[in-house]
Order: C-alpha cells, then structure tokens, then sequence
C-alpha cells in the first residue's frame, strides 16, 4: 500500500466535461462529519477512505509549517486557496492545479520538476500534492499512477488518515474517489484542464496532453524505432512481449530510400523513437543525417492534425551533435533539448541530449553538468574509443508514462536489462 520514494498523470477528458458522476442535491453537505470506510469483497473490490473535517485538529499556534493550513482555515477562517497547500505559506505564486488551495513559487517549480517523474515500479515518484515526501501511499486504481506522502494525507484529510490507508489492502486516491472532497483536500473540478492550463503557464514549454485510455481499451504500443533498437528497453517495461507479433515494434537503420508509402503501410505508429549513434561507434552518416531524416520519417508518421489518437515521440543524441547540429534540431523539433544523465557518486558516468513530448522527460532534466563537462565527456568516449552506454538505457524510465495510453504485459517492473 505504501512505497519508499528514490526521490499518469491521469489525462482525460480535455474537452472541458466533467468525470465525476451526477451529484445528490445535497452533496454540499459532504463529507459528513464522520469516518466512512467501505471494504466490500476483498478480491475485487478497492477501499475507500472519508474522513471529516470535524477530525482535524488545530495546532495549539499557528506558525510557518504544514499544520499552520489546519489553524489558518478552521480558526481564523481564511480560504483555503490563500494558502499553499503544499508548505503552509502565505505568499502565494498561484493555484494548485489539482486541488483546491494556494501553491508558493518553491513549491510551483518543484511541482513542475517532479510531478511526471516515475519510479521503475511504474508508480510516481513523489507525492501528487506536494511533489515530496519519502513514505508515499500509492493508489490502487489500475488506471491511476499517483502517490500521496503521509504528511500531506494528515494534514489535509485528518491526523491518523495515513495510517489508515496504509492499512488497508486497496485504496482509491483522492482524484479518483467518487466524492470530491476529503477533509481539507477537495479536487478541482475539471482538473485535467486545470493542469494543462497551468503547465502552459508555468512551464518553458507548453504540456502536450491527451485523453487516457481506459485499461479494457488500450492496446498494444505500434512502435517505430529508427536507428536505435529500444525492443530491449520496452519489453522490459512490460510494453512489449517476448516474441510478440510482427509490426509491433518496426527497427531501421537506414531510412534514406524510405518514403511516405512506406510508413502509411507499416503504420499507423504511437511512439516515434529515434537517436544518434553512441560515441565510440563508426557510423556512414555525419550526425546531423540523423537529425534531418528523423525530423523526416517523423512527418510521415504523425497522425493527422487533430486526431485524438495519442502520439509520442522521442530523439536522443548521444553527444554527437555539433552546436550547429544542436540548434537545427531543436528548430526542427520545435522544442529545447534536455539533459539526462547518469551520475555514480560525483562522476559523470554517461549523459545523453534529448528532445521529445512525452511529459516525464522535461521533469528529467538535469542542470548539474556543464557544458564544458558534457564536452571533456564527449572528448574523452572518443579518445578511448569505446562504445558508451546506448542512449536508449538513459531514458528508458521517461517511457513510464506511456502506461496510461498503451497495454502492458507485466506490473513486474524492473529496472535490470
């Protein structure tokens, strides 16, 4: 019920409708001011937890922590989206996009940072509230991928709730319960477009989002890999089965005689995937090829404009790229490249370049090397002529999110290849 963080977002319905069921007319009233449990069979069924506002405590003074959201809004009356929610303060940036209640600027940029972060068990990997926390309650919706850490369960819902959860044997998280609120902590309605309103307004680069597949309707990735083989890194991940049928993962090297036809008749295609040689290997091709057949075969293999259908790609240099080779792609690509990297005590193992839409990746991006390192970097993998790490290893955990549109054949996720 509970993990330790290293450290789906549920995308629906961006029409603007609301997911949650028709209300009782006096669905204002609630949560009453008790503690609901509802445990029906066991096997298939998931707990669920309301505790009441009348449960919530208030801290003999208020002061600059947490327990200070529970004095400000049950003493002194104060609305609830005047405070952060997530930390307690009172100087306020903006609005938190899934529940209600006030979000600091410290509070906004780790938000941004973690939120599409996820651990190799497929689950977040910080709390959906306040992007923290060690000890995260995990939800057991087979659609859901969030967490929630202790402190901000006791906080907002009711003092002992996290035990409780913890309890249990499967739980239903508070954006996918039937009923908004619980305690302090009540979802926004229509917080999908909440959160794509506020990535858009926060982030460098506005949040590409679609509509979430429900687990009976999703089917098998149609994936497209060009240059680098990621059969490996997918199956793992359970995205891909072993001796799967054909055409579910298409590979080519080499792509200069392909053409539109080409790829209508293999396709259509979910995920594009595409990547520079690694250092050390002998290539027929200067780097920026690389760039412009991928930006090529990407065309062909987009779905129409407006199509519903979800479509992620991903290209990844392997410090290859030339500056020149750098911009041309982020041109083409219209979007800036982030750095991931492996780091093993405080050496630079290995450390890739990498464009792409799917969310996790920009929440990946690391400032702690230089440019002047990633260069010393580059220069030493080609002195010693040895074939680095295949890029695809580095980013294969920015795939996680992938789970809430595409089937999986295994919850047993592994970070071993």
């Amino acid at each position: 019920m509970a993990h330790s963080s290293l450290g789906t977002l549920n995308l629906e319905t961006m029409d603007g409708s609301d997911p949650d069921p028709a209300l009782p007319p006096d669905r204002e009233q609630w949560p009453p001011p008790c503690e609901i449990l509802l445990d029906p069979e066991p096997e298939h069924s998931l707990d669920i937890i309301l505790v009441g506002s009348s449960e919530l405590s208030s801290p003999p003074s208020p002061g600059p922590r947490r327990d200070f959201i529970a004095y400000e809004v049950k003493v002194n009356q104060r609305d609830i989206e005047d405070v952060c929610i997530c930390c307690g303060s009172l100087q306020l940036h903006t609005q938190h996009p899934l529940f209600e209640g006030g979000m600091c600027a410290p509070c906004k940029d780790k938000f941004l940072e973690c939120l599409f972060l996820y651990d190799d068990d497929g689950y977040q990997s910080y709390c959906s509230i306040c992007c923290a926390g060690e000890t995260l309650l995990i939800c057991e919706n087979p659609d859901c991928t969030r967490c929630y850490c202790f402190e901000c369960v006791d906080t907002l819902v009711g003092p002992g709730t996290s035990g409780k959860v913890h309890a249990m044997s499967n739980w239903v998280c508070f954006l996918c319960l039937p009923f908004p609120r619980s305690g302090l902590l009540q979802r926004r309605r229509k917080w999908r477009t909440w959160l794509k309103a506020f990535y858009d307004r926060e982030a460098e680069s506005p949040l590409v989002m679609y509509k979430t597949v429900p687990v009976w309707k999703r089917e098998p990735i149609r994936v497209l890999s060009l240059f680098g083989d990621i059969k490996k890194e997918l199956t793992s991940l359970g995205f891909l089965e072993d001796g799967s049928k054909p055409g579910r993962l298409k590979h080519l090297d080499d792509v200069t005689n392909i053409v539109r036809r080409d790829i209508d008749e293999w396709g259509p295609f979910d995920l594009t995937y595409g990547s520079t040689p690694t250092l050390g290997h002998t290539c027929d091709h200067p780097p920026g090829w690389y760039v412009y057949q991928f930006h090529r075969i990407l065309q062909y293999a987009r779905p129409l404009p407006g199509s519903p259908q979800p479509f992620f790609w991903m290209f990844v240099d392997n410090l290859v790229l030339t500056e020149e080779d750098l911009d041309v792609a982020t041109r083409f690509l219209e979007t800036d490249p982030v750095t991931i990297q492996d780091v093993r005590g405080r050496t630079v193992q290995n450390a890739v370049h990498v464009w792409s839409n799917i969310p996790a990746v920009k929440s990946r991006h690391s400032a702690l090397v230089s440019q002047e390192e990633l260069s010393l970097l580059a220069q030493d993998r080609q002195r010693v002529k040895s074939p680095a790490q295949g890029p695809a290893t580095l980013v294969k955990n920015c795939f996680l999110p992938l789970r809430e549109y595409f089937k999986y054949f295994s919850t047993e996720l592994t970070s071993s290849l």
